[in-house]
Formats: C-alpha cells, structure tokens, sequence
C-alpha cells in the first residue's frame, strides 16, 4: 500500500482491511466517519463567534474546534431569516485544507494508530516512511516545531453527506509560516476560499412585501407591492484564519425582488415580475390618490381566490461580493431568499339599479 494519502482516509483504510477499531481511535483519525471532528463549527445567528478556533497553547494547535473562526455580528437575525441560495450552479466549497497539526500533536496521533491492531504492516510502513524515515519527511518535523503547521482536510460544516466532501484526499502535508501551500493543492485555503466559506453563512430577512389592498384585493384592481427597506440592509460575515493572519468579508446586499402571484389567472407589474431597487426602495408604496396608476411593482389577479386563497411568492435577489486583508476582492454568484404569503382575491360587488 502506498504512502498515507490522509489522516481523513485512516478510517476508510481500516474498514476495508476488516478491523473494527473505530470506537477507541482519536477522533481526528475518525472524522471521515465522523465528518464534523475536526471542521470549524458555527451555524446561522448573529453573533461573533468566539471559540478557540484555531488558536495554540504552547505547542498544542487548537485543530479540533476548527480552524476558521467567523464574525456573524452584522449577519442577519431573526426567526425568519435564512440562508441565500445560489442563482446558478456554484456552491461554497464542500473540503479544504488548512493547518491542522503542530508536529507533536501529529505524532502522538500517529503513533497511536501505529500502535493499535488496525493498519496493515505494509500500510504502518509505508506512513513511517512518509512521516518519520525521510520519505520525504524526517521525525514528524519536530525540529520545524513552531515554524509552521501539518495541514489536513476539513469538512465544511453540513455538507458531510455531499460526495464533494471527499474530494480532499491528499496525504497530509507540512507548510512552513510564511509560506503559500503547494500549488498542487486546489482546495487549500486562502481568502477566496475563506469568502466562500462566508457565503454559506450569510443570513437574510425573509421577504414578506407590502401590500395595498392588503391581505384581501379585488380580481381586475391593480395591487401594489414593496418591501419595508428598512429590512433589506446590506449583511456580511467575516472568516478569518488566525493562525495564518489571513481573513475575507463577504457582503450580501439586496438588488431586486421577484413576484409570483400563485396563479396564472394573473398579470405582474413590470411583466417579468422583477422589480429593481430604485433610490434605495424595492416597489413604491402606496399613497392616497394613486388608485387610478399603475403601480411600478405589483399584481393584478383576474380571477377570484374563491374559498381560499393565492400563494404568493416574493423572492429577493442579492448581489454577493467579497473584500480581504490581502487586498483581493470580488463578486460571488448572486443568492436568492423567498417567502410565500396568503393573499385572497374577492369578486368586485356591483349593485344594479
């Protein structure tokens, strides 16, 4: 069996050879069973996350609480705020690498696998070459200690079940402080990758709009729609990676608001349903004496709800960007976030003479 390809893969290995060790193994050799050992933790809210993410005592590294610590302080809160979702194909990262291990941490884990009953001889061999008889690494790095880290694969959070997750599978590998990862490795982090990581932790208001009539319009009577701006604020989060200095803003803020009446008994104002934001305000709302215009984002039902009523949908859509320490920059895919409303459509009353 070749070298190690991964202290992620130990599991793996161990299950193909039949032995059933699992149970007793470190947690940072189990965390391809066991995905969220070793990631960075944090999930929606709005507060600063805090941990000791990456931080050291002495020569122990901080690996299992995670790596990148996040800043959700101007995220957006509330009970009815999610996450955006992306307007094309593209997904924040499933894996990547960063620091991991300081050399002692590393051969203390190692030698426990070592020790165990589990790996192979041929496997046990092959990993000491890798990590202790120069092939290419001497003795762990221990005369490196201090001058930088063993990185390794991490799993972004919730995405454990997501094939992509396994795609970091290369061995473990030693970056000295100051120094770029091998240029090899797609997936190690850096401050793109960091604002990617922001992407997925990005939290918007749902968007519920405005209405007038509201609740209950008239079938023929155009209704006006906008959203309370004051909601519909730019939201950012900041992933840092202290240990090596390094950290990215991603910024979601809000473009333009899509309708869908619920029906096709109905037409939208403009007619492709998207309103653009204009002076700061999505829609336009209503004011006495506009009865008669046409409302510049709104819909007209043409058949009545009867007993019931029309879902409609109102869908933001965010322009995502990112800025970072090391002065690179950019825009991420768009995001989009919804909310469904109940809206009922009455018969006009006519009284005949």
């Amino acid at each position: 069996m070749p070298a190690v390809t991964g202290l992620r893969r130990l599991a793996t290995i161990a299950v193909a050879a039949g032995a059933v060790w699992l149970s007793s193994m470190p947690s940072a050799f189990a965390d391809k069973t066991n995905p969220g050992a070793g990631s960075f933790g944090g999930g929606a809210g709005s507060e600063t996350d805090t941990s000791t993410s990456g931080g050291r005592d002495g020569d122990t590294l901080s690996s299992t609480a995670g790596v990148v610590v996040f800043d959700r302080s101007k995220n957006g809160s509330g009970t009815s705020t999610g996450a955006v979702t992306s307007t094309t194909s593209w997904n924040p990262p499933a894996c990547y690498y960063a620091p991991k291990y300081t050399p002692e941490e590393l051969e203390s884990q190692m030698r426990q696998v070592w020790a165990s009953s589990a790996p192979s001889h041929e496997w046990a061999l092959g990993s000491q070459n890798y990590f202790v008889n120069g092939g290419p690494y001497k003795d762990f790095n221990k005369d490196k200690a201090g001058k930088g880290y063993w990185w390794d694969s991490y799993v972004t959070e919730g995405r454990e079940a997501d094939p992509a997750s396994e795609d970091c599978d290369k061995r473990t590998f030693w970056v000295d402080k100051g120094d770029a990862p091998p240029t090899d490795v797609p997936q190690a982090i850096t401050t793109e990758i960091l604002a990617q990581l922001a992407y997925a932790e990005i939290r918007v208001p749902s968007a519920k709009v405005e209405l007038a009539p509201e609740n209950t319009t008239k079938v023929n009577l155009p209704t006006w729609s906008w959203l309370a701006t004051a909601k519909f604020k730019p939201v950012s989060v900041t992933a840092r990676v202290p240990l090596l200095g390094i950290a990215a803003t991603t910024t979601a803020e809000p473009i333009s608001l899509k309708i869908a009446p619920g029906t096709d008994d109905a037409v939208t104002y403009p007619s492709s349903g998207k309103c653009d934001i204009r002076n700061g305000n999505i829609g336009e709302p209503y004011a006495k004496g506009k009865a008669d215009e046409t409302p510049p984002c709104g819909v007209k039902y043409l058949r009545s709800s009867g007993d019931g009523s029309y879902k409609l949908q109102a869908t933001v859509t965010w322009k995502v960007s990112w800025t970072s320490t090391t002065g690179e920059g950019g825009d991420l895919a768009n995001g989009t976030f919804g909310a469904g409303q109940d809206v009922v459509v009455q018969e006009i009353q006519s009284v005949n003479r």
